[in-house]
Order: structure tokens, then sequence, then C-alpha cells
């Protein structure tokens, strides 16, 4: 009998091996992407900004690691500082247009592979995956 959740975890060990290979931002000819995972993190956070401690949790590594990863993105002119309009101790990460640009090349990317993965299932079973695959996320980040 096959154990779901162990199946789950099987699939999530795979996905998590191919996320560090870099395919992505490989295949957006992109050849340093230390910054892609800082400005995923801000475009994730919509409109609430963050700053390098906000990086830092949503990517959950410690703040030196967190700033390396700014810094990293500052210089490939992905992502500027701002002085926080409401309190001028904070600094807050903005996107840059390069930073704008290369999330939409990644996003282009990103959906084409997952298309491609899907190409022979009936619409239905997509719309399914999305829905639960969506849900177990969700669930996630809860615990």
């Amino acid at each position: 009998m096959v154990d779901p959740v162990a199946e789950v975890e099987a699939a999530m060990v795979a996905i998590r091996r191919r996320q560090t290979k870099r395919m992505f931002a490989r295949a957006a000819g992109v050849a340093d992407d230390s910054g892609q995972q800082v400005i995923d993190a801000i475009e994730a956070a919509g409109p609430d900004p963050l700053g390098v401690n906000g990086i830092a949790e949503a990517l959950g590594v410690d703040q030196p690691r967190a700033s390396k990863l700014v810094a990293a993105a500052v210089a490939a002119g992905l992502v500027r500082r701002e002085a926080d309009q409401l309190d001028g101790r904070r600094t807050n990460l903005v996107l840059t247009q390069a930073g704008h640009d290369r999330l939409s090349a990644v996003h282009a990317i990103r959906r084409t592979r997952f298309a491609e993965a899907m190409t022979d299932w009936p619409d239905s079973d997509k719309e399914t995956f999305a829905i639960l695959l969506t849900r177990f996320v969700a669930a996630l980040n809860r615990s």
C-alpha cells in the first residue's frame, strides 16, 4: 500500500533538489541568481514593505545571510534601498525596473516549465492540482 505522506515527502525532496540547481535562473540567462530569492520575497510581500529582517524571515535565514543576499541584489541593480517614510531609522527594499524585468522573465520561464510538465494532464487535473498544492503550501506556512 502506498503511504501518501511518504510520497509527498519524496516529491517535495525532488522539487527542492531541482530548485537548488538554480534551473530557472539559468534558463533566464542569469549567471548569478543570488538576488532572485530577494526579489521573489519582495514580490510575495505585496504592498507590505520589507527590510533586511523581513527578507531573513521570508527566506528562513539569519540576518547576516539576508544582508549578504540583499547586498548582492542591490549590487545587481535588482533592488534599491529607500528610507521608510514612517520610521526614518528603517530602510525598505524596493524593486528596480531591472528587478521587475527579472521577475517577469523568471515567471514566464517557470510557467512554461510547469505547463510543459502538465501538458498531458486534463484541465480538471490541473485545476485540482493547483487547488490542492495551494492548500498544502498554506497549511505548511501555518505550521
